[in-house]
């Protein structure tokens, strides 16, 4: 007797099974894709087994019938419109929408842009083991939301992923006519039960740091200098070049704008930032240097990698500062070392490049670099405890 083996359709994935079986090459007009994969949703093999002969069976039916519907149009005289052959709900992948939002909403935007739609969607397809849009359900966005927690991600972070996929899936469903609703619309996301609040660096630390930049005089303690006595977003530095420097005339300053490798937060963060102090030594060495950037080591005309720079700053920070304080700790610092000299809330405000409320804050021009620097002046002559 001749044993006929059946053909096996089935797959282990990190525990999980999945269905795989390719599209018969007599049907691969009617489909974008070649090859058909979903997750069966068990780690039993024996399930699995059941389940993707099931899959087959019902395909080879479906199948089946196309090929009959081919014969009787063609018996029949009639042919298939070209705008009938759409794309195959589903068929219709994750990855096929997130290559559809880039190439629609992606013209002029950043890499950071690219970047996160991008891990939005990969860990969604991680999640749930599959790359289906319309294989999607409602169980699918909480589930979802529970492995994003069990990452480690905060509550925030998390509304950011969610946000993510929503955009996504929406311009698919919009431009494909798809019949799905968006599961991810509407998830509820509790707050976190307690927020991380980043402390401020304690005055005695903070010249300690400052000394020991100094002592290394390097690229990354150039930036942590730069940071420390003018509160700058980790960002908005690493993406200076050297003619943003100001260092002629009795203000020393930096002219902080855009470039098209680093985009600021927001309208407000636009300004002119005075130099004094730890800062002011940075701004010197790094005019010095001769390079066209600031910080070659981590920007350049492609793309200003502030990330990069946060692990690895991060990283010599931890040691020299109490737990709880980070690269963006310098930011709290120098708004409580100005309220300690009692500057006003607005001076405080146009230094640091945060938005001040009240409709009168917008009339006129503003504080003069002059002014500024002598506020920050002040900070360099004795540094206070917050």
């Amino acid at each position: 007797m001749v044993w006929v083996r059946s053909p096996v359709y089935f797959y282990n994935r990190n525990g999980t099974y999945y269905f795989s079986r390719a599209v018969p090459s007599d049907l691969r007009h009617r489909f974008p894709k070649r090859k058909i994969e979903v997750s069966l949703r068990t780690k039993s093999e024996s399930k699995a087994a059941r389940s993707a002969a099931a899959l087959s069976d019902r395909l080879e039916r479906y199948w089946d019938s196309l090929r009959m519907e081919m014969i009787y149009s063609k018996e029949l005289g009639l042919t298939v419109l070209p705008e009938s052959r759409t794309v195959a709900a589903d068929s219709f992948s994750l990855t096929d929408a997130l290559a559809l939002y880039h190439r629609l909403k992606g013209v002029g935007k950043t890499s950071l842009f690219f970047e996160s739609s991008e891990r939005s969607i990969r860990y969604l397809i991680e999640c749930l083991g599959h790359d289906s849009l319309t294989s999607l359900e409602v169980s699918d966005a909480g589930r979802f939301r529970d492995y994003l927690f069990e990452r480690g991600m905060s509550s925030s972070s998390v509304k950011r992923v969610f946000s993510s996929v929503r955009a996504v899936i929406n311009l698919a469903i919009r431009e494909h006519g798809l019949s799905v609703t968006n599961v991810f619309s509407g998830t509820f996301i509790p707050d976190d039960e307690v927020k991380k609040k980043r402390l401020p660096i304690p005055a005695k630390d903070l010249v300690k740091i400052q000394q020991e930049c100094m002592a290394l005089d390097d690229e990354p303690r150039w930036l942590i200098a730069l940071i420390s006595d003018t509160g700058m977003r980790l960002s908005e530095a690493c993406g200076l070049q050297a003619c943003d420097i100001h260092l002629d005339g009795d203000t020393t300053y930096i002219d902080l704008v855009e470039h098209p490798w680093r985009r600021l937060k927001t309208s407000s963060s636009s300004r002119q930032v005075p130099l004094v102090g730890a800062s002011l030594w940075a701004a010197q060495r790094i005019k010095d240097a001769g390079s066209a950037f600031a910080f070659p080591k981590y920007c350049s005309e492609a793309k200003c990698n502030a990330n990069s720079a946060s692990a690895a700053l991060n990283k010599w920070l931890k040691p020299r500062v109490p737990d709880g304080c980070v690269i963006h700790s310098f930011r709290h610092s120098l708004r409580d070392r100005l309220r300690a000299i009692e500057c006003p809330a607005d001076i405080i405000d146009a230094i640091g490049g945060w938005a001040t409320e009240g409709v009168g804050h917008q009339y006129g021009k503003g504080h003069s670099l002059t002014v500024m620097h002598g506020w920050m002046e002040r900070l360099t002559t004795k540094i206070q405890e917050p």
